[in-house]
């Protein structure tokens, strides 16, 4: 007995608006999957040409005990929709649903069209059955936009395949080959190196926190605390933290107990610093709530991924500066001094590297996890200063716990590393829950329509 006449679930795709010809039915096999999309290597083929609005891996259909269907959503451009509901992650089917990928056939313009289907429990006529192919090249011939892909997927470059981040790491590449061998370009080849690696490790943040923001932002936000950092606001903050509180610390560490070494980074480093990086995220708040839309939603802070966002920029601005200015050089001279300016060159080089990544586990980590109490106390005004204060004190605390492992023990240091890095995370998940945007959010979305084969 074939598997035609095992199957039964069904999959009827109904023709475009105005265009003639039978349906087309397509059995489910209750054994595996069925992926549905453009792409040759899905189970149901679509032509390109024909359903431009359908994504390469749109949607998979898992089986389910006693015969039954659930579909999900593969994170498509343009959406899955049952019965006119968008799906959000996965749906079981009943007998008559619709199930349309993309805008429908209803949305007939030009060439640029979706699919719908109608899922069915029961055996259609045999004679309208086309069991899934063998093999996908059975589907449909190979057409122009096979031999060139970048015609019909060049919609999806820029939000999928990672084409802006691309770009800029040709441009990073090019500009190294340019100065290589020039002895003056070791300060700008310094500065190209920290502001790449800055920057992928601000996108890293930026996908996981999945909210769409304009990309001037967090670059006015870094600039900002960078200009702070050479203002009379530092020369302020350190006379308050480091003289007047007990911020301030001995040439030698070695004289200090753990318990007094982290005190003193609590105050002079943690609260000192992290209220510094906050500033500019307070500023946007303070501003955003003056403006106009659309303004006002670009630039201010409404919710805690606002905050998260623009905390961990303002942390690549301060890293940015504490280590090309302050870190970097100062060992770079030292080493310059006792063996040779090509060896300080060297070494300077191999510190930056470590320096800038560390940030996401350093200073992004703790002003990011500030950020999110600074977003949640928009949310939550009654419990306004309870909810900063707490952000305050922990952000500083991880800080400081940073700071003071550094002294005694590398391996102490890996493991707050990666306790700063988890507090972020959790940050970021549950800023996610809680964000009035969460259907928009499009880390979200990919999360939740990343399917899992049912057991």
């Amino acid at each position: 007995m074939t598997e035609q006449h095992l199957a039964e679930g069904w999959l009827r795709l109904l023709p475009n608006a105005g265009e003639a010809g039978l349906t087309r039915s397509y059995s489910l096999s209750p054994e595996r999957e069925m992926a549905i999309g453009r792409d040759l290597a899905c189970d149901i083929v679509l032509e390109s040409e024909q359903y431009g609005m359908v994504s390469r891996h749109h949607a998979t259909l898992y089986p389910q005990p006693q015969n039954r269907w659930q579909v999900c959503d593969m994170n498509s451009s343009n959406g899955t929709f049952i019965n006119g509901q968008r799906l959000q992650g996965c749906r079981e089917l009943v007998p008559g649903d619709r199930i349309t990928l993309g805008e429908g056939r209803e949305a007939n313009r030009l060439r640029h069209r979706g699919a719908e289907f109608i899922f069915e429990s029961h055996s259609p006529h045999p004679s309208s059955i086309i069991p899934p192919p063998v093999s996908p090249l059975t589907e449909a011939e190979v057409n122009f936009s096979h031999l060139f892909p970048i015609i019909s997927t060049a919609k999806d470059l820029t939000h999928k395949a990672y084409l802006i981040p691309g770009i800029f790491t040709v441009i990073f590449v090019v500009l190294m080959f340019a100065t290589v061998g020039q002895p003056k370009a070791i300060r700008f080849n310094q500065l190209l190196v920290a502001t790449y690696l800055s920057s992928a490790a601000y996108y890293f943040i930026y996908r996981l926190c999945g909210k769409i923001k304009p990309w001037w932002l967090p670059i006015l936000a870094a600039t900002a605390t960078a200009l702070i950092l050479f203002s009379p606001i530092l020369p302020l903050f350190i006379f308050i933290f480091r003289r007047i509180l007990p911020g301030d610390l001995p040439n030698s560490l070695i004289t200090l107990s753990f318990p007094e070494l982290f005190l003193r980074m609590f105050v002079g480093a943690g609260l000192m610093e992290e209220f510094l990086k906050a500033l500019p995220v307070l500023g946007a708040y303070a501003l955003g709530r003056r403006l106009a839309s659309p303004w006002r939603e670009w630039i201010g802070v409404w919710e805690p991924l606002d905050g998260i966002l623009l905390g961990t920029a303002s942390a690549v601005g301060f890293t940015l500066v504490e280590t090309l200015w302050q870190y970097v050089p100062e060992i770079a001279q030292n080493v310059a001094m006792s063996a040779g300016q090509a060896a300080g060159q060297i070494v300077g080089l191999q510190l930056l590297i470590p320096r800038i990544i560390g940030a996401v586990a350093g200073h992004m980590a703790d002003s990011g996890y500030f950020g999110y109490f600074i977003g949640l106390s928009v949310l939550k005004p009654r419990q306004r200063w309870q909810i900063l204060t707490v952000g305050y004190v922990s952000a500083a605390a991880l800080h400081a716990l940073w700071n003071s492992t550094a002294a005694f023990s590398g391996l102490l240091l890996v493991v707050v590393g990666v306790l700063s890095y988890a507090f972020l995370t959790a940050a970021i998940l549950k800023a996610r829950m809680l964000s009035p945007t969460r259907s928009q959010n499009f880390a979200t979305r990919f999360l939740e329509k990343t399917p899992r084969r049912p057991d």
